[in-house]
């Protein structure tokens, strides 16, 4: 009798263990849920180094393009940091005339082809100096992180000897951008974040007497967090447009000055005010109000799925032309391509 009575109460609290564990007051499972991060962009860009053509050197001016995502907890911490960058030179002849650009990578895409080792005496290439940096400001607040830039825009002894040696005054602009910009998402400590930028030369064109001549290279950011499965959780996208223009002497008289992103410009930027109305729905969205769509047509979709977003000629699906994003898209769809 003994035994038995045993055997039923060791039953009962085994029962009522599995209960409080697996159960809440209503039967249901009691699974713990991901705590969902903010997402953000950020970028930091910047005309420079302009010089005008002598004789048989070329003039120049270079679009120095730093930009990063971020994961955020509820506490404003970084969980997880990216960051990648981008020189682009715009040179130009004493004769007036515009010279092509053969090949755009950017600093992280060239990996050891950076040449910081080979070149520079560097003991780690840009790519591992900047992963460095981004694990070493994962758990920190961005006042911290804007700490970790010395008087000469390098890093502090920290951030040296966490083995980024580079200068991180663009980096640490490029992040403060992205926490500003940083928004509720559905991503989870589990996604990935990662980057994709694509320039073109457009709008480029030789000077004559009556006209400057101009070179003009248009870069296109997308930002993308991804889960385990291989879906889009969130996304975010900007551009910006660089130019120098010259004389038929190669004389240019640009000025160095940051350059604001389109999605900084908001409604500056004059989309709704100037733009076509080419889905007839009687109104044009401002250039970040279709970015934002393209943003949201994205989410759910793998990498497979990207093809689908625009058509033949580089415009959006019906779906998202109908959603108010009528520009063209060729380039966001290969940034975000390059990025997942």
């Amino acid at each position: 009798m003994k035994k038995l009575l045993c055997l039923i109460l060791s039953i009962v609290m085994v029962f009522s263990l599995t209960c409080l564990v697996g159960c809440s007051d209503k039967g249901e499972t009691n699974t713990e849920t991901a705590e969902t991060l903010k997402f953000g962009m950020g970028i930091s860009a910047k005309l420079e180094s302009v010089k005008s053509a002598d004789g048989d050197t070329n003039g120049n001016a270079k679009a120095a393009i730093t930009t990063a995502a971020v994961l955020l907890d509820k506490d404003g911490k970084i969980v997880k940091c990216t960051i990648d960058a981008m020189d682009n030179n715009m040179s130009f002849t004493s004769e007036g005339k515009f010279i092509e650009i053969g090949e755009y990578r950017t600093k992280y895409e060239q990996g050891n082809d950076y040449g910081m080792v080979a070149y520079a005496n560097a003991e780690k290439e840009w790519f591992e100096q900047v992963d460095a940096f981004c694990a070493l400001v994962e758990g920190k607040k961005i006042d911290e992180v804007k700490a970790l830039v010395a008087s000469d825009y390098k890093g502090t002894n920290e951030v040296v000897n966490a083995g980024c040696t580079i200068y991180v005054s663009d980096f640490v602009y490029a992040i403060e951008n992205a926490v500003k910009n940083a928004a509720d998402s559905k991503s989870t400590n589990d996604c990935t974040i990662k980057l994709g930028v694509v320039s073109t030369q457009t709008g480029s064109k030789d000077a004559t007497e009556e006209a400057e001549g101009a070179n003009q290279i248009d870069t296109t950011v997308v930002a993308a967090a991804v889960d385990k499965d291989g879906k889009i959780v969130a996304v975010s996208t900007d551009a910006l447009s660089a130019k120098v223009t010259f004389d038929t002497k190669g004389v240019s008289a640009t000025e160095a000055a940051a350059i604001t992103t389109k999605k900084d410009a908001g409604t500056a930027y004059g989309m709704a005010s100037y733009g076509n109305d080419l889905n007839g729905d009687g109104k044009v969205l401002e250039w970040f109000e279709q970015a934002d769509a393209f943003n949201a047509a994205c989410v759910g979709k793998t990498a497979n799925d990207i093809a689908s977003l625009s058509n033949d000629k580089g415009y959006g699906s019906d779906d998202l032309q109908k959603a108010g994003c009528t520009i063209h898209i060729g380039d966001m769809v290969k940034a975000l391509s390059k990025a997942v």
